[in-house]
């Protein structure tokens, strides 16, 4: 999974960053700093050390994120066009984090002269809005010029396209981000290419200052009631004492938090959220030694979640054996779930669930159409 960080210059995306990376990046206005950060942490899961007692594998592989902290986006910088580096990072993320600034900091002046996370996140916003209005455009004004000249038994496609883009191109111009439009699988596929911002699930990160750690939440209740989007989420962290609390060692961080009132690591919400927020689940594997977790969409085939494991798999697909872990761990062995009949054996159409412990069964050599 991959999620972005974006924001304003100066929101803290950096401390955001290093917040969730364990990173000591450089912060502040004199930082200087290349146009991406990149890490990637493991998906923090209670459930692999109790598949490590049963199975006692060699080996034990969270699901793993990939967080990238993009350079500031400035006001404005739509009317020039966002650098393709830019749109190419964004292009590539699962779900994006809007890092919002909420604190005050002398050292590092707002750009605007004041905090104020109700314009900021409408900024930014209407970036993203322009940005995806001028790549629809340009691909209209292409189709306008190249319909016409098309022979009319090929021209369905290329118009089908063009009414789509019409319909984006209405939204964006009222100011609605792409991701709140109904718009189906195949619709979807055919936007791929073209790496639309606001498609992008969100999840708003206030970047709060300490002084808001006694009323967490208040700008999520003020704020959340006005901005009403689809794939959508909000949330405040206090990015300065999370990134100062990940350098301490665990014990001694986790009674910080219960001091503070924070009832889990910044890491391990965010990664929680955009889960929640990319509808994933999680299902387990036990393959040469290695117990390993794996994130899929919730709704997926045992078929998908197989080629989620390798894509020889879902080629030559024959059946999945399936337990879910709670019964796992109440039989305390597969062998013993196996003699108890609670190792289901699944076809390629099941429904995977969260927490599924799942061998695929396969033919190498068989090629089967998915």
């Amino acid at each position: 999974m991959h999620v972005t960080l974006v924001g304003l210059p100066l929101s803290g995306k950096t401390t955001v960053f290093n917040a969730l990376t364990g990173q000591e990046q450089a912060t502040g206005p004199a930082a200087g700093r290349p146009e991406s950060h990149r890490a990637v942490v493991p998906v923090p899961d209670a459930r692999l050390e109790r598949l490590k007692a049963i199975f006692d594998p060699q080996k034990l592989t969270p699901a793993e994120v990939q967080f990238v902290d993009l350079v500031g986006i400035p006001e404005g910088a739509a009317q020039e066009g966002l650098p393709p580096q830019i749109l190419a990072a964004i292009g590539e993320a699962d779900a994006l984090v809007h890092v919002v600034r909420a604190f005050e900091n002398p050292r590092a002046p707002h750009p605007a002269g004041s905090v104020d996370p109700a314009r900021d996140l409408e900024l930014l916003d209407t970036e993203f809005l322009l940005t995806d209005l001028g790549i629809v455009e340009r691909r209209l004004e292409r189709l306008e010029q190249e319909i016409p000249k098309l022979p009319r038994s090929e021209r369905e496609i290329q118009e089908r396209e063009q009414a789509l883009l019409q319909r984006l191109r209405t939204a964006l111009a009222g100011g609605t981000p792409l991701r709140d439009l109904e718009l189906g699988p195949a619709e979807l596929k055919s936007l791929h290419g073209f790496n639309l911002l606001t498609l992008r699930p969100v999840l708003i990160l206030f970047n709060v200052g300490e002084e808001s750690l006694d009323h967490m939440g208040r700008l999520q209740h003020e704020l959340g009631p006005a901005y009403i989007h689809q794939s959508m989420d909000m949330v405040e962290i206090c990015a300065q004492w999370e990134m100062e609390l990940g350098q301490l060692p665990p014990a001694e961080a986790a009674e910080f938090r219960q001091e503070l009132g924070l009832s889990e690591p910044a890491t391990a919400r965010i990664i929680r959220l955009a889960y929640k927020l990319l509808g994933l689940l999680t299902f387990f594997t036990f393959v040469s030694e290695q117990v390993r977790a794996w994130p899929l969409r919730r709704g997926s085939s045992a078929v998908e979640a197989a080629g989620a494991v390798h894509t020889d798999m879902a080629r030559g697909f024959i059946r999945a054996e399936v337990v879910s872990l709670a019964a796992l761990d109440q039989a305390g062995s597969i062998a013993e779930a196996r003699r108890q009949g609670i190792l289901r054996s699944e076809g390629r159409h099941y429904q995977v669930q969260d927490g599924d412990v799942c061998t695929f069964l396969f033919n190498p050599t068989k090629s089967v159409d998915r």
